[in-house]
């Protein structure tokens, strides 16, 4: 059996491990800068944080998805082109770490288990959006489009889950940098909130194209 003084310091060791780890987290998120690889992280951060703020508003529509069916699709939607900004950075981060460009390489890839993560994110979140997208331009006749929809959205919420959870101190610390850092350390900001806003009205205009495509499912979720 363990003893208390095996218990503390097994509980210590695990505190220490986290405290270093976010010291990390914050030491890479301030020495990355502001550009290069420090610029692609923050245009990644704040996106991500875009993201889970509309991602708060789509899962709110699920506890009453009859009267909120149309709010479901409009945000369903809108989200699209902020998931296209964010795999393009994160994307775009891999091409250049592995063709091993100086700054990336210095900069350090994710934690393993994030890498080995990211294929099934990518992918679930492929098919959810994929299959939502189906389901408006086939109409409720695709009913088998419902449970892919509905099992891509499980395996989802479990990666991206874990994957939100592991960069949150992250995404903070690089947004409120871009958001409230001192000028000189926030070169690109004004061009990365150009992109992002980009994101949001290309989103919105295809949102609302999409809208009359819910009618047809009201019948069906009631």
């Amino acid at each position: 059996m363990q003893t208390t003084t095996d218990r503390v310091t097994h509980a210590a060791r695990w505190e220490g491990a986290l405290r270093r780890w976010l010291t990390h987290e914050r030491a890479s998120a301030s020495a990355a800068g502001a550009r290069g690889p420090g610029g692609n992280a923050r245009l990644t951060a704040t996106t991500g944080l875009v993201l889970l703020a509309l991602l708060a508003v789509e899962g709110v529509t699920l506890v009453a998805m009859g009267p909120l069916l149309s709010v479901h699709v409009f945000v369903g939607v809108l989200l699209i082109p902020p998931v296209l900004l964010k795999l393009a950075s994160t994307g775009y981060r891999f091409v250049r770490y592995y063709t091993r460009d100086r700054a990336y390489r210095a900069a350090g890839p994710p934690h393993t288990a994030l890498r080995l993560l990211a294929p099934l994110v990518v992918a679930s979140t492929a098919a959810l959006l994929g299959t939502g997208v189906l389901m408006l331009v086939l109409g409720p006749p695709a009913r088998w489009l419902v449970a892919a929809h509905i099992v891509s959205f499980a395996v989802w919420v479990g990666a991206v889950g874990v994957h939100v959870l592991a960069h949150l101190p992250r995404v903070v610390t690089l947004s409120s940098a871009d958001a409230r850092g001192p000028r000189h350390e926030r070169h690109g900001v004004h061009p990365r909130r150009v992109v992002v806003g980009a994101a949001l009205v290309i989103g919105l205009a295809a949102a609302v194209v999409a809208l009359p495509s819910a009618v047809p499912w009201h019948a069906l979720v009631g």
